[in-house]
């Protein structure tokens, strides 16, 4: 176990260490008590907060050498701390230390993407009457809410592409994880000009207070699609420009080709990734039913061996859910699934003790309908089913409110890629699922999400296109 240090007394506001108007408990989901106290922000300072963003902006916005530089230095200053942020994650989110160090890695790895991406110029004319292009321009001040899976992660990727365009941000973490963004606020306030990153701290009511306030230019949000309608409602009445990335009820897809202990070893992987609880993940199997007995076989042979426990266990695969509340969410979603005539083939309820720990669980005999299967369950349960043909596959996998991911797995990749692009989703898959990166775009359907993050597209969200005119004399 770590020891939380006074940094999590303190939030980054211009600049400065500010103390909270308060303090709100953080919970050790490996234990389920009380970690530390986090500061609670007032009304005054997440207003001090916007307005440091603000005048941080024209200066932050005018020198693009400047940022570029800022930001390979806020790359190496991070990764240079990765073994001081991960046991903070640990602690507080649950998972295993080796995958909190890789999650502060490998948000360095945006910062440094992105330092290095230029701002693409289109050049629309260039004759004897003009020469016009269109030019990206920053927004202003960016707000950014981010979820309690991968908080570090996500939360320096929103930063990397919004400070990058030239932008200023007010940040603020999930209640249940806001120790670790605090630390990585410190961090990069070392090196970023005062008033361009201000990390602000508090329960949920504090959620308009940072959607609504008039000197918002863009909001920028990752966690479920309920919380994702009440900010586009929010950001509704001054048309404040929103990304919102989602829920998801992802869909995998194995034909009757596949190479199903290496389907299996790679499907647990991806489906039980931070112990289920990441937004773009195979949450339910369609399996070919010639295949589909074998699969669920290998699927309970990977969660019986999984080693479940403290993440500063070395031996621990699996980390404990965050919250209690997830860890009830996914418990009553499988017991309505056995009641309903499904089999845990393996695991099915919670592990006895302290903390917020379920058996991983491979759940068959259930169909479209069940709540487990038509919901996000976010947790260590998967159901796997069985589908006769192709088209019956790709119908139930995309009869679904969400559209994040999709993967489909076979040896014949050609059929396995057609068979992918009938498939409903931003994101899609073949023989792997999860497989994101700085350069690639990231994006959700239907209720999945709203805009576009990484690459140049997630540069472009959060601009403004000018058109740069200069008639010739």
């Amino acid at each position: 176990m770590t020891t939380i240090d006074t940094f999590g007394t303190r939030m980054t506001i211009g600049g400065e260490a500010h103390e909270g108007a308060g303090g709100f408990p953080v919970t050790n989901p490996a234990t389920g008590e009380t970690l530390a106290l986090a500061p609670e922000a007032s009304e005054a300072q997440i207003d001090l907060a916007f307005r440091a963003a603000a005048d941080a902006f024209p200066a932050w916005a005018a020198d693009e050498a400047a940022r570029r530089t800022a930001l390979r230095e806020a790359a190496a200053a991070l990764s240079a701390a990765a073994e001081r942020i991960a046991p903070v994650l640990t602690s507080e989110q649950g998972k295993p230390l080796r995958l909190a160090h890789g999650e502060v890695l490998g948000a360095g790895m945006w910062l440094d993407y992105y330092a290095g991406l230029d701002l693409p110029r289109t050049t629309l004319q260039d004759d004897d009457r003009a020469y016009a292009e269109a030019v990206l321009r920053p927004l202003g001040v960016v707000t950014a809410i981010t979820p309690w899976n991968f908080p570090v992660y996500i939360g320096v990727a929103k930063l990397a592409m919004a400070l990058r365009a030239g932008n200023t941000v007010v940040l603020k973490p999930s209640p249940y994880t806001p120790l670790s963004t605090l630390l990585a606020g410190e961090i990069l306030a070392g090196v970023l000009p005062a008033g361009v990153l201000n990390v602000v701290t508090g329960r949920d009511h504090l959620g308009p207070l940072v959607t609504g306030h008039p000197l918002v230019r863009k909001i920028t949000f990752t966690g479920s699609t309920a919380t994702g309608r009440a900010i586009a409602q929010a950001a509704a009445p001054r048309f404040t420009p929103l990304t919102l990335e989602m829920g998801g009820n992802d869909a995998a897809v194995v034909l009757a080709d596949a190479d199903i202990e290496w389907t299996a070893e790679r499907l647990f992987a991806a489906a039980f990734d931070n112990n289920g609880q990441a937004c773009v993940a195979p949450k339910r199997v369609y399996a070919d039913r010639r295949v589909h007995g074998a699969l669920v076989d290998a699927l309970a042979e990977r969660a019986r061996a999984a080693k479940v426990g403290d993440g500063f266990d070395p031996a621990s695969e699996l980390g404990p859910l965050n919250n209690a509340a997830q860890r009830d969410r996914v418990a009553d979603l499988v017991a309505e699934a056995l009641a309903s005539g499904g089999t845990a083939v393996t695991g099915g309820r919670a592990v006895p003790g302290g903390g917020f720990f379920y058996e991983p669980t491979i759940v068959t005999g259930v169909s479209d309908g069940v709540r487990l299967v038509d919901e996000e369950q976010f947790g260590p349960a998967l159901p796997v089913m069985s589908f006769d043909g192709v088209d019956e596959a790709v119908a139930r996998a995309n009869n679904s409110a969400y559209g994040l991911g999709a993967s489909v797995w076979g040896t014949d990749t050609d059929r396995a890629a057609e068979v992918a692009r009938r498939l409903e989703a931003g994101n899609t898959w073949v023989n792997t699922h999860v497989a994101l990166a700085p350069h690639q775009p990231f994006a959700g359907w239907k209720s999945s999400g709203v805009g576009i993050e990484g690459g140049h597209w997630g540069l472009e969200s959060f601009s403004a296109v000018q058109l740069a005119y200069r008639a010739k004399l």
